[in-house]
């Protein structure tokens, strides 16, 4: 019934007819893009038999026939094609890896833009009056421990303020003529320390808020402390660096000496091996905890110009630390302490005060005292590794003289001069994958993983 032209399809054919054929399938396998499966499907399953209506001539029983059998541009239909066929300008029908690859390019392009539309909040989560904070450089008086307790020393007094329901308890009253100097939580939360100016390091019980040892070994006032563990560790303005084991009943397991003024900044790594200490002689020492008994030092770091208080090590490069220098440097500085070198400096124009890394995205946040320039009291956000600022803060009245972060690492507080503790949602909220839980829903939902 079909008059089909035998050598149109032929491998003769093909090499001498001018046309341009695609081959876009394998040579056995059947290229369903070039089927029409409606028609296939109507051919396979009509069960009716042929019937001649004589009102019909031949003619017009032909015509029907031809539109039955033959394809869009005249030629037979057939219900498998192992062959290319001619390029027209019809459009494709197989739509699903375009589909794939758009949908690719739309959501990397989100995920590549989605760093850079971090914004800095408007103004502060909250306000808590400090009165009596003393306006002190060298001093470190305020840590937020994971228990969600704030430690703050104002003045001769110490308090406690609990994040989750707002209380206030005061902890002490220094006697007269003393004060706090530094704080620090242990990491289980179970002791809170406190080095005080006439040289005291006190630990206290965190549940039962009372005094359980004094731990001696400092000539004069603590400026700062850091837990690493069962260890305490106290740098002073007799500018020793002490190792306390607060289990034992002698609690000094190594004393150092390498500092030429008052250590005013110390910081463990989040394992634990190394210690980054900084002093009022503008040096930063940086110890293996293994040979601090030797008084041998890994690194000193002579760069900055001023006082380093403020230090901070990377939680994504466990290698880098970041320090900020005083009033005549004015820098932050990224340091490789595996290579014992600086990986850059950044003039921020004024005072370096308090350095926190952000935990749930590629950023260092600054707070910031004295300055020559406008850029005085401001907290101001860096993006890691380029080191671009993102923006400043200035809602402080006076400089900042500590930073701290919340548990969970959304919240910072800046202790400031102007007698305030402000609250910032600057680091949060942690962000997912979108590019690829995005993607893997796409691909399950929109396409079929059979072809």
């Amino acid at each position: 019934m079909w008059n089909l032209e035998h050598d149109w399809y032929s491998p003769k054919r093909l090499l001498s007819t001018p046309t341009h054929y695609d081959f876009p399938g394998d040579r056995f396998i059947p290229n369903r893009s070039l089927m029409d499966l409606d028609q296939a499907q109507s051919l396979l399953t009509n069960r009716t038999k042929k019937f001649h209506n004589k009102k019909f001539n031949d003619v017009y029983r032909q015509i029907v026939d031809d539109k039955l059998s033959l394809d869009s541009e005249g030629k037979a239909f057939r219900m498998l094609v192992f062959r290319g066929s001619p390029k027209s300008s019809r459009k494709s029908i197989r739509h699903i890896d375009e589909m794939r690859e758009e949908e690719a390019a739309a959501l990397q392009n989100t995920s590549n833009q989605h760093p850079y539309s971090r914004r800095l909040p408007k103004g502060e989560s909250r306000i808590l009056d400090a009165p009596n904070i003393r306006n002190d450089y060298y001093a470190n008086i305020m840590d937020w421990g994971g228990n969600n307790i704030l430690a703050v020393a104002l003045g001769s007094d110490m308090y406690l303020w609990n994040s989750e329901n707002s209380n206030v308890i005061k902890l002490f009253n220094a006697a007269s003529n003393d004060f706090p100097t530094s704080v620090s939580w242990s990491e289980d939360t179970h002791y809170l320390a406190i080095g005080f100016k006439s040289s005291e390091l006190e630990l206290w019980d965190a549940e039962t808020s009372k005094p359980i040892r004094i731990l001696e070994g400092h000539g004069e006032r603590i400026a700062t402390i850091a837990w690493n563990g069962h260890i305490l560790t106290s740098g002073s303005h007799d500018k020793y660096i002490i190792n306390h084991d607060v289990r034992a009943r002698t609690n000094v397991i190594s004393r150092v000496k390498a500092h030429k003024a008052e250590v005013c900044g110390l910081r463990w790594s989040r394992r634990g091996n190394i210690l980054a200490s900084g002093g009022n002689e503008n040096h930063i020492y940086v110890w293996d905890l293994a040979k601090m008994s030797s008084s041998k030092f890994l690194h000193c770091f002579k760069d900055h110009c001023a006082a380093v208080k403020a230090l901070a090590w990377c939680p994504y490069d466990s290698g880098v630390l970041a320090s900020g220098g005083g009033t005549e440097d004015r820098c932050i500085k990224l340091w490789n302490v595996k290579k014992g070198s600086c990986i850059c400096s950044i003039d921020t124009k004024a005072q370096v005060c308090g350095l926190e890394w952000n935990r749930h995205h590629k950023e260092v946040l600054s707070g910031h005292g004295f300055s020559t320039s406008a850029h005085h009291n401001q907290l101001c956000l860096w993006r890691y590794p380029s080191m671009t600022k993102v923006g400043g803060l200035d809602r402080h009245t006076s400089r900042v003289l500590d930073l701290c972060q919340s548990p969970d690492g959304l919240t910072v507080v800046s202790a400031g001069a102007d007698e305030t503790l402000r609250f910032w949602n600057i680091f949060g909220p942690p962000v997912t994958n979108t590019f690829e839980t995005d993607l893997g829903n796409f691909l399950s939902l929109k396409v079929s993983p059979i072809r």
